[in-house]
């Protein structure tokens, strides 16, 4: 027999208490009658060495039933053996997750969160699943649940911290939310962690927890009831930070590479310095290429920094910022950005240089674009068009019949996602139409216009004319139509209306064909059709219509640490990228993805058949928001859904707590004191009947003595 709370024991001393009020008698037992008792006062009898204990049943029950009652308070339990593989409360299941995003690299963070990690393996026991991972945009696996129960219970903190070792903060963005939810996931998991777990499910959070980290995943999930969070924060040696983002600028977005570029200098609100300097480097050194220019950046807020550039050869450059005491996020890559590459094919019977044909002035409207690099590839309507031409064209415009079997092709084309622009001449495309729309017997019928028509109903909600959605630029009154085709809108059940002309019949259809689409334009744009060319409408709606095909954009002018950049497909051979590093990365043929950028600095694209040839260059930087280095306070993922532990984890547990926890268990499952509590009563009621007989039988004694006196 085991007691809980063995102190209460002491109150068995209290069985004295029935002892010394049996010998304590206030009346004797023995009683003499006399004549006269008026003028006598009454005395208690002294006790004596002959003084004796009485009724010594009724002095045992009460003595009985006082120990009972001690011992119930004590909360007696009968010892199960305990398995030591089980540990302090039950089998628990951990998963650290340690942040190795790029605000951890600043002094003594890393070295903070790796004693960090041990501390809290040192609280694990021989029963623990543990699992460890690091984060930052993605989730990496350091030690699993596997490699954990793999290792001898005393060497497992070993095998962490030889695991951590190898591992330091890289350069990217913290996806704190999306690593929560892997975590919790595969922790919530039954068949994860080798085996049944009885213990608390608990995610450990070890980082700064700065306010910059990305949430967004949190929002949308809803956390497991059973587990629990646990931030254990780690704080650099000293406060505040300083960043620096390149933000671009009008020039740059024109192409220019003299021009001058733009950067924001942000200030962390817990900093220290306010006076900073921001100058041109060359990239993977310190060596200045102009002039410090002061920027002055109170805590809290940010400041636009321009900066000049004095070459004109489109070499990469950085950008460096002086004065701040956190390095990580003081360097940006620039690069001026590089016009969109468009392949247009044009299938018509003119050559462009005819003044009054559709390609001329097709041409000036897009290849009057700096940002962009359109390339033509204008096809007779007998000549043969190669595969490949189809492949690679971004939009294709057809303003001639064409044959079946090129109208079959073209089908094909937009199926698998191209965007086919029918621009009818003056003559009979009906075939073409009918072909191309997939619908038998689709016709164009020449309209009769009196004088000229207007556009009198416009969809502005349209990508084609969601420019023109401001009321100063919404006014189509002054493009007057002298010509148009009437089409059956109504045989186009997909088909939809985008633009009207005044008299009702469609101006402008679009008809999905597969994962690509048919756009129709009833009128053209040349003077003998329309005003449309000559107007100050044409080249913005020509520009919509580019890119509402989700090309014409020019690429992105950088990308963050981690970003995947979109790369040309190369049909004659693959692609090599030379990373900031130096280290070549062979890209496969026919990919069209590089997502190794997890360093920031210059990436150059190199063609494998011609080595140091660069086909394409991109800057990759620290994303900004881990300049956002103040930490959050810990309750706002709580208000996210993931509940906090309340108690925190023990540096030391003592070695024989698992018998306290498992004499615990044992006593809430046994539940003895409800039995003692019971023998107790049982006791109480027998002193109680025995007392009362005791009592009759005095009594009855008392009343016979006098009638034998008589």
């Amino acid at each position: 027999m085991n007691f809980l709370a063995p102190l209460f024991l002491a109150g068995i001393a209290a069985v004295a208490l029935p002892v010394i009020f049996h010998l304590i008698r206030r009346k004797t037992s023995e009683q003499t009658p006399f004549s006269s008792l008026l003028f006598l006062r009454v005395s208690p009898p002294r006790l004596t060495k002959r003084s004796r204990l009485e009724d010594l049943l009724l002095l045992f029950l009460r003595c009985v039933a006082l120990a009972l009652i001690a011992a119930a308070f004590a909360r007696p339990f009968l010892r199960r053996p305990v398995d030591p593989a089980v540990g302090t409360q039950g089998a628990r299941k951990w998963i650290l997750l340690v942040d190795t995003s790029a605000s951890m690299r600043r002094a003594g963070l890393w070295d903070a969160a790796r004693e960090r990690v041990k501390k809290v393996l040192d609280t694990t026991q021989a029963g623990d699943a543990v699992a460890v991972y690091t984060f930052d945009r993605r989730i990496t696996p350091v030690v699993s649940f596997e490699q954990w129960r793999a290792q001898p219970a005393g060497d497992r903190v070993g095998f962490v911290r030889g695991r951590l070792a190898s591992v330091s903060p890289g350069w990217a963005s913290t996806d704190l939310g999306t690593a929560l939810v892997r975590a919790a996931e595969e922790i919530a998991d039954p068949g994860s962690g080798g085996q049944a777990n009885t213990g608390p499910l608990q995610v450990i959070l070890i980082g700064d927890l700065q306010e910059g980290a990305h949430l967004q995943a949190l929002s949308t999930y809803e956390w497991p009831k059973s587990v629990k969070l646990v931030v254990e924060s780690v704080a650099a040696k000293s406060a505040g930070n300083a960043g620096i983002q390149w933000v671009g600028g009008a020039a740059e977005s024109a192409g220019d590479p003299g021009a001058g570029v733009r950067v924001r200098v942000s200030n962390s609100a817990d900093a220290r310095r306010e006076q900073f300097e921001v100058v041109w480097v060359r990239p993977g050194t310190d060596e200045i290429l102009s002039s410090p220019i002061p920027a002055y950046v109170p805590p809290g807020q940010s400041r636009v920094v321009s900066l000049s550039v004095t070459n004109s050869t489109g070499e990469p450059r950085t950008v460096l910022l002086r004065g701040d005491d956190e390095s990580f996020d003081n360097r940006v890559a620039v690069l001026p950005p590089e016009p969109a590459r468009i392949e247009i094919l044009y299938q018509g019977s003119d050559d462009g240089t005819d003044a009054r044909q559709p390609l001329f002035f097709l041409r000036r409207a897009l290849e009057g674009n700096p940002r962009q690099r359109v390339h033509f590839t204008v096809r007779h309507p007998d000549a043969a068009v190669a595969p490949a031409e189809d492949a690679v064209a971004d939009l294709i415009f057809v303003t001639t019949p064409l044959t079946d079997r090129r109208t079959a092709a073209l089908r094909e084309q937009m199926t698998a996602g191209r965007t086919v622009v029918l621009v009818p001449p003056a003559g009979d495309t009906s075939g073409t139409l009918a072909g191309l729309s997939g619908q038998a017997g689709m016709t164009f019928e020449e309209s009769v216009i009196k004088r000229d028509a207007l556009l009198g109903e416009i969809d502005f909600r349209h990508p084609f004319f969601l420019p023109f959605a401001d009321p100063r630029f919404s006014d189509f009154t002054r493009i007057h139509f002298w010509k148009y085709r009437k089409i059956d809108a109504g045989r186009l059940p997909n088909a939809r209306v985008p633009a009207r002309f005044d008299s009702g019949d469609p101006a402008v259809l679009e008809l999905p064909v597969g994962r690509g689409r048919l756009v129709i334009l009833t009128s053209g744009w040349q003077p003998s059709d329309s005003q449309l060319a000559v107007s100050s409408k044409f080249i913005p709606l020509i520009q919509s219509l580019l890119e509402s095909t989700g090309v014409g954009a020019a690429p992105p002018a950088q990308f963050f640490v981690g970003d995947p950049v979109s790369l040309e497909a190369d049909s004659n051979g693959g692609r090599v990228v030379r990373t900031p590093g130096g280290r070549m990365v062979t890209v496969e043929k026919g990919a069209t993805t590089f997502a190794e950028t997890w360093e920031p600095g210059v990436y150059s694209v190199e063609a494998t058949e011609a080595p140091g040839r660069v086909v394409r260059r991109f800057a990759v930087n620290v994303d900004p928001q881990e300049s956002r280095t103040v930490p959050m306070p810990a309750e706002t993922l709580e208000r996210f859904g993931a509940p906090l532990a309340t108690a925190p984890l023990a540096a030391n547990p003592p070695p024989d707590r698992a018998a306290l926890l498992a004499g615990a268990e044992a006593e809430a499952h046994q539940k003895l004191w409800k039995w003692v509590l019971a023998g107790a009563l049982g006791f109480l009621l027998l002193e109680t009947a025995l007392a009362a007989a005791t009592g009759q039988r005095s009594a009855a004694s008392m009343e016979v003595q006098p009638e034998g006196m008589a």
